[in-house]
């Protein structure tokens, strides 16, 4: 019996993802979340879940923290991330954070129901031709995600504020509060990243933003 959990924010897909996976595996039980608390509960309600299928672009996962977090958590589940964003910077992230699937949503369910047997028989799986794409993409912004969780709401804020290339008093303006508050965020964010200069903040949220 496999006991899978089926993590993405859009319930139509969710159920069509279950669907379409009966056939494939008929004595499976398949359970359902749409953010990254109620995919924590779920994996604490039924502790014989025993692979994840993780969409990146879910409330509480932004910039991969619902990944880090699973793997930090429950660092023996096997997790196939399914994800529309399919380039090799992405793929290349995820399965260094600890994946050990990428499935693109643009695939087949015969793809997602092979991943699926290859991560039951402990192995990992990437579609044709990628593991051989990503071996020479950069992956040295896998530090700065991990510090990145560390940020506060307020702080992400600031550095979103930064990209698009607003100076300290525009974005005191928009956030209402006052430039000393706004170059506090500033210190700490570059604190925290272990970075100099706002230009390499914005260079790290410009990766990020294309990722």
């Amino acid at each position: 019996m496999t006991q899978l959990l089926i993590a993405d924010d859009h319930p139509l897909f969710r159920e069509a993802m279950m669907s379409a996976l009966q056939p494939h595996f008929p004595d499976s039980i398949m359970y359902q979340a749409d953010n990254l608390e109620s995919m924590l509960s779920t994996l604490q309600e039924h502790p014989n879940i025993e692979l994840i299928l993780l969409d990146l672009i879910m409330p509480g996962c932004a910039y991969f923290n619902g990944l880090i977090t699973l793997r930090e958590k429950y660092p023996k589940i096997p997790i196939a991330v399914i994800s529309a964003t399919e380039g090799a910077e992405v793929v290349a992230l995820v399965m260094d954070l600890g994946a050990s699937a990428f499935i693109p949503k643009s695939g087949s369910i015969a793809q997602v129901a092979e991943a699926i047997m290859a991560l039951k028989n402990g192995e990992k799986w990437l579609p044709e031709a990628m593991e051989d794409e990503i071996k020479h993409v950069d992956t040295s912004l896998v530090d700065i995600l991990y510090r990145f969780r560390s940020l506060t709401g307020k702080q992400i804020e600031v550095l979103q504020h930064l990209h698009t290339g607003l100076m300290n008093r525009q974005i005191a303006e928009k956030m209402n509060v006052t430039e000393a508050t706004v170059k506090a965020h500033i210190s700490a964010v570059l604190r925290t990243l272990d970075i100099k200069t706002r230009t390499q903040a914005v260079l790290i949220m410009s990766k990020l933003q294309l990722i």
